[in-house]
């Protein structure tokens, strides 16, 4: 799955150097089809607390989609309440109001903030941060709001008149509507025509990876070959690479049936899950495809997802978009656009590439390493305001030191992102944490000290 993000991108990868349409990719802005709008807030532990609470919405006329409780992290003897509500009717931004005066503390999430009013804005001390899931299980309200159905295809598309084609694609993309978090990605039993497409794409592309990708892309993709089925003749299935991946750095695929918005394929980064699709393109075009297909995901993301400094780095960017306003989301996917998708990389001198838009493109993979294209210094605060074309290769390319080094920039780039709150990834219960109070932080501390005085020890005994 691809951040091009909100833009279409197609890939000519037979090294010709003419232009071409790229393919689309799976991020892009959408408004919000739910009329939802969440709100977080605390109340005292006493009793008929919440039932008070929720006079406030049936007085007001709102609607509630969803509703959950917990002991407060933040002060003893109270709890905080999470609530979807509908947005669309009744009046919730006089509900709102009313709850401030009754609860301790209140936080409004939105969709999409722009289409809601003044309940979703700044008001009266409470920062509208727009909706982002909280646990991995979020991510099924989301995966399957989508611009376009996989079946869907443009009028140019090498498949559009092929029925066959097009009847192959809707079973692929009723997959992945139907897939639901913890479930087992179906297995698909490809066509000789399908892994012959395969095949000449993998043969074509694993000729240059020697001399073009970086040091941990070739470090990993023979272990895919070894545990995974990445071969000439077969085509490995979504949920051995995921298996896979989550033994090497916790990352996990999930199949989506066509493309998200900016907002939501980054979230899914966050919890190290990369929204993937499980279709091919059409045989007729081997070297090229309008979209991310499953020979740029599998031959061109997954081997990097495998590498722990490169997961990390992936997973900053998905944490820096929780939240975050729509102008951030906009850089944030445009980082993702020239670093997981088309980044380079500096190693012993040499430009290797660690994009997945260029280690799936045989054209593109040997351009970005010429004398063409204009190389530059990766710099998030001017490389997330750099503007690109789709319908051609890149001009300009930014290099990263390290992975470690980009990863640092990036964490650093979300220091300056206008949110009231920090976030973090609690691996154990694969979830996020909001820290927005002292005593989350303490907590934090308290956790942090933990895994120091482990360290000590070890070096205690290496000593």
């Amino acid at each position: 799955m691809d951040s091009g993000i909100a833009a279409k991108r197609a890939k000519l990868e037979n090294g010709s150097g003419k232009t071409g349409k790229r393919p689309q990719i799976y991020v892009h802005d959408y408004v919000d089809k739910e009329g939802s709008t969440t709100l977080i807030f605390s109340l005292p532990e006493k009793v008929g607390a919440l039932a008070d609470a929720l006079k406030v919405f049936e007085k007001n006329h709102v609607n509630l989609h969803h509703i959950e409780s917990r002991p407060s992290s933040e002060a003893k003897d109270s709890y905080e309440f999470f609530v979807a509500c509908d947005n669309l009717r009744g009046g919730l931004e006089e509900a709102i109001d009313t709850l401030r005066d009754h609860t301790t503390s209140l936080q409004v999430l939105s969709r999409n903030p722009k289409e809601q009013g003044d309940e979703g804005r700044q008001q009266s001390g409470a920062f509208a941060v727009p909706w982002f899931p909280r646990k991995i299980r979020d991510l099924d309200r989301f995966a399957n709001q989508i611009l376009s159905y996989g079946s869907e295809l443009d009028a140019d598309h090498p498949g559009f008149k092929d029925p066959v084609y097009r009847a192959r694609r809707k079973e692929f993309a009723d997959i992945a509507f139907n897939y639901k978090h913890g479930e087992a990605i179906p297995r698909v039993e490809y066509s000789k025509e399908e892994i012959k497409t395969w095949g000449t794409i993998f043969k074509e592309l694993s000729k240059l990876y020697t001399t073009h990708a970086c040091r941990e892309f070739n470090h990993v993709f023979p272990l895919l070959i070894d545990n995974c089925g990445f071969r000439e003749d077969n085509i490995p299935q979504l949920q051995d690479i995921s298996d896979f991946l989550k033994d090497c750095t916790g990352f996990q695929l999930r199949p989506v049936a066509g493309l998200l918005s900016s907002r939501d394929f980054l979230a899914g980064l966050a919890f190290r899950v990369f929204h993937s699709t499980q279709y091919i393109r059409h045989s007729s075009r081997p070297m090229y495809t309008p979209e991310p297909d499953v020979c740029h995901e599998v031959l061109g993301h997954v081997p990097l997802f495998a590498d722990p400094a490169f997961a990390q780095f992936s997973q900053e960017i998905g944490l820096a978009s929780l939240g975050a306003p729509d102008e951030y989301i906009e850089k944030l996917a445009t980082l993702y656009w020239f670093t997981v998708e088309f980044g380079l990389c500096r190693q012993n001198g040499e430009l290797k590439a660690f994009g997945a838009g260029l280690l799936s493109s045989f054209g593109e993979l040997q351009y970005c390493l010429s004398d063409k294209p204009e190389v530059r210094p990766f710099e998030p605060s001017k490389t997330s305001v750099q503007t690109y074309p789709i319908t051609s290769y890149q001009p300009v390319y930014f290099v990263a030191e390290s992975f470690v080094d980009a990863k640092e920039k990036v964490r650093a780039f979300a220091d300056t992102i206008p949110r009231p709150f920090s976030v973090r990834y609690n691996a154990y219960t694969q979830s996020v944490e909001v820290l927005n109070s002292k005593a989350q932080v303490i907590t934090l501390a308290k956790s942090i000290r933990g895994d120091l005085t482990l360290l000590e020890d070890v070096l205690k005994k290496i000593e």
